[in-house]
This record gives structure tokens, C-alpha cells and sequence, in this order.
């Protein structure tokens, strides 16, 4: 059984599709935030190890978020279109898919770690403690991948409170085991940074057992018999998973690129990066669930051909996204540097992170903005945009910018409105090719 999201009240479908996800989602976040709270407590160095570790880790998770939002998609129109059929054939392929995307994932991400954390300035034991904690997190990136697709196809069918229970549970067994093995005991030796990594593949091998047991229970695995290969539904990943992983990808390179700008000013302000990126994204976490549910009543509607639905949906979401941003910036203006405490002792660190913070409370709308028209593009299988808004947020205008920042020896401050003048000229940009865009689709469907 699946929930039909293209009948029944917008605002109540919304807020059971996104509750659930944004509590999922705040509780996976918080294995970020506990690593890097056991991190400080090795050390400062362990801190911008872990800061730089990051930006090659979400990497690798940004490929298989993107993918999975075209299995969500694909998997949510052809429900939409009232075929089961191909929805099942869907989701059988694109858990082969999942398996192909880890073994590329993992290779490369062993190859070139070093490379990039060596341009990035890390040497000596800076270099190998980094390393010790990214290559455990590659080697079990098979079940990053998975618990991602598992969750995509139960989101196309409108659950998401499944991902919420298992992550809530994880992210408390997260704790236990990073205490464990950070600080050893019962046989285990005291593993550092690389203890922190271990728990949360363990964690994620956890949620990749239940999600799929939860997955097993729906009408999408019935066929499994009738399974075969199919290189069109590959085809359409590709197709459509591609600019959504970009758009990630280019994410994670966009932290390089910030990573590198501020490198020059010290460990203190990586560290601080590391952190209020953590913070910022517990803030941002119900709009999250926002995306999340936009994705899948836009891909139940778009295969429906209910486009004034789409568009209402679009409305009720960028509703709620503004109460969460102005609850999220005042929070932020008000306790930067209560926030930042939480996380580190060090006074540059502190100071550096509450900057960063103040400076981002007044775009969290701005995010918003991006996510759910993202979202909808991606619904209505009219992604290409995602590939080149990314480019320009990401790539061309950070480096454009910081690249002015650093000639003109001016301070971090500049580096972090650099950052805000970017987001929020892209999210004017997002918001008005996408209602085009939503139009243009309409017209052609109908006609």
C-alpha cells in the first residue's frame, strides 16, 4: 500500500510527510554533531581533521542523495500514473543501481583522499588523523548508499516516518559506541577519530537493516520474480539523478572551495566552519522534511497531471519555510555563541563560529527557497537547471568572489557575506525560472 498524494488536504499531507522526515533528518544530523562533539574532546586538531575530513564525506553522500531523488521521482510518477507495475520494476533497479554507486564511490574516494587532503594543507599527523577517520567511512559507504535509496523508494510511497524510528534509535546507539571507542574499554583499544567513523558505519549498517525490512512490507518488492536488468531505468537515473547528485556534489566542492579560502586564517576558523555548518544545518533541518515532502507529492501529482496542486504545494511549503527561518534566525542572532560553547572550549573558535553563524541567520529563507523549487523541478522530471544553478553557487561565484576576498587581504567577515550575497542571489534566480518552468510543463500536457 501506498499513500495516494494526489488527493486529500495539501497542508495535512505536507506536514505527515515532512514532520516525520525533518525529525529523521534532525537525528541523522545529530551523528555529525555528536562525532564532532567527541572530536573536541581529543582535540583541536581532531576538530579540523574531522572540518576537513567533511567536505570528501559529503561527497560521497551528496552521488547517492541526488540519485535517490530520482528514484523518488521516477518511483512516485509512475504511482502517480496509477501503474504499481513499473513502480516495483523502478525500484528493483535502482537497489542494483545502489550497489554499482558504491563500489565506483568507494575506489575513487581511496584514490583520492590524499590528494585532496594534501592540497587542502594537511601534513603529518594532522594528514594521517584525518585519514584514519575518512577511509573507515568509505569502506563502509555500501550502506550510506543503501539506507539512502531504501528511504527514497519508501518516500515515493509516502513514508517517511520509517527513516524517523530508525534514526532515532541510531543516533542514541551513535553516542554510546563513539564514547566506547574513542575512549576504549571491553577488550576495545582507545581509537581516536577513526573510533568516531567506526560507530557510524556500524549505526548506518543498523539503519540499512531495518529500512529495507520496512520496505519489504510494501508492494514495491512483488515482483522481484519478474526482476530484470533494464538500461532505460538506468538511463533515467542517470538522466535524472545526475543534476541533483551535481547539485550535491558541486555542494561538497563548494565546502572545498570555502574550506581552502579559509584555510589561511588558521585551524581555529576551519574548526569554527566545521561546527557552524553542523549548527546551521540542526537549523535548517525542518526544511529539510520540507524537500522531502515537496519531492513526493510533486512526483505523485506531476504523473497525475494535477498541476495546480503542484503549485498550491509550492505555496504551503514556502509558507512554512518562512516561520521556520524566522525562527531559526532568531535563534541564531540571539545564541551564536551559546551554540558554538557547546561544541568547543577555544575563544578563536568560538568567536570565529558566531561570526559565521550571525552572518547565515539572514539567508536560512533564502535556503528554503532553493530546496523546495529544487524539489519541484525535480518532481515534475525537469532537473537540468539543478546542474547549472549549482555550477554558479558552488563554483564560479565562490571562487569568483573569495578569490577578490583574498586579493584584497580582506577579513573572514568578508568571506562569510561573500557566501551570503551568493545564496541569496541564487535562490531569486531558482524561484523565478522554476514558476516558468512549472507554467511551461502545464501548457504542454495540457495540449
Amino acid at each position: 500500500m501506498h499513500i495516494d498524494l494526489t488527493q486529500g488536504e495539501l497542508k495535512v499531507q505536507i506536514k505527515k510527510l515532512a514532520i516525520p522526515a525533518s525529525i529523521g533528518f534532525f537525528f541523522h544530523t545529530m551523528y555529525n554533531v555528536t562525532d564532532t562533539y567527541f572530536a573536541g574532546l581529543i582535540s583541536t586538531q581532531a576538530l579540523s581533521a574531522l572540518a576537513l575530513s567533511f567536505s570528501v564525506f559529503f561527497m560521497m553522500i551528496a552521488l547517492a542523495g541526488g540519485m535517490s531523488e530520482a528514484v523518488t521521482s521516477l518511483v512516485g510518477n509512475a504511482l502517480g500514473k496509477k501503474d504499481p507495475k513499473m513502480a516495483g520494476h523502478i525500484a528493483l533497479n535502482s537497489l542494483v543501481f545502489a550497489l554499482f554507486l558504491s563500489f565506483v564511490l568507494t575506489v575513487t574516494g581511496v584514490l583520492s583522499t590524499p590528494y585532496l587532503m594534501t592540497l587542502l594543507g594537511a601534513k603529518g599527523a594532522y594528514l594521517q588523523e584525518s585519514l584514519d577517520y575518512i577511509n573507515v567511512i568509505l569502506y563502509g559507504s555500501v550502506f550510506f548508499i543503501f539506507s539512502f535509496f531504501i528511504n527514497a523508494l519508501l518516500n515515493a510511497v509516502g513514508d517517511t516516518v520509517s527513516f524517523r524510528n530508525i534514526l532515532m534509535f541510531t543516533s542514541v546507539l551513535n553516542i554510546v559506541l563513539d564514547y566506547w571507542f574513542v575512549y576504549g574499554g571491553l577488550g576495545v583499544e582507545p581509537l581516536g577519530l577513526m573510533g568516531i567513523s567506526l560507530a557510524t558505519v556500524i549505526a548506518e549498517l543498523i539503519t540499512v537493516v531495518y529500512l529495507f525490512y520496512k520496505l519489504n512490507k510494501t508492494s514495491l518488492l512483488n515482483s522481484t520474480k519478474e526482476f530484470y536488468f533494464d538500461r532505460s531505468v538506468f538511463k533515467e537515473f542517470i538522466k535524472q539523478g545526475l543534476p541533483p547528485s551535481a547539485n550535491m556534489v558541486l555542494m561538497a566542492a563548494g565546502i572545498f572551495i570555502i574550506t581552502y579560502f579559509a584555510a589561511p586564517f588558521g585551524q581555529e576558523v576551519i574548526a569554527a566552519f566545521g561546527i557552524g555548518m553542523r549548527i546551521e544545518q540542526i537549523i535548517l533541518m525542518p526544511s529539510i522534511g520540507l524537500n522531502v515532502a515537496v519531492l513526493a507529492i510533486v512526483s505523485q501529482n506531476n504523473g497525475a497531471k494535477q498541476f495546480e496542486r503542484i503549485a498550491q504545494t509550492l505555496k504551503v511549503s514556502l509558507y512554512y519555510g518562512g516561520v521556520i527561518s524566522l525562527i531559526g534566525m532568531l535563534l541564531l542572532l540571539v545564541g551564536a555563541e551559546q551554540f558554538m560553547e557547546l561544541f568547543s572550549d577555544d575563544s578563536k573558535v568560538i568567536e570565529a563560529g558566531a561570526l559565521y553563524l550571525r552572518v547565515e541567520a539572514f539567508i536560512l529563507f533564502s535556503f528554503v527557497v532553493i530546496f523546495v523549487h529544487l524539489a519541484m523541478l525535480q518532481g515534475i522530471e525537469k532537473p537540468s537547471f539543478i546542474f547549472y544553478i549549482s555550477i554558479f553557487r558552488q563554483i564560479i561565484a565562490p571562487i569568483l568572489l573569495l578569490s577578490l576576498v583574498s586579493y584584497l587581504a580582506l577579513g573572514m567577515l568578508w568571506v562569510w557575506l561573500s557566501i551570503a550575497l551568493i545564496v541569496t542571489f541564487s535562490a531569486l534566480a531558482t524561484w523565478r525560472y522554476s514558476y516558468q518552468k512549472l507554467e511551461e510543463v502545464s501548457k504542454n500536457k495540457e495540449e
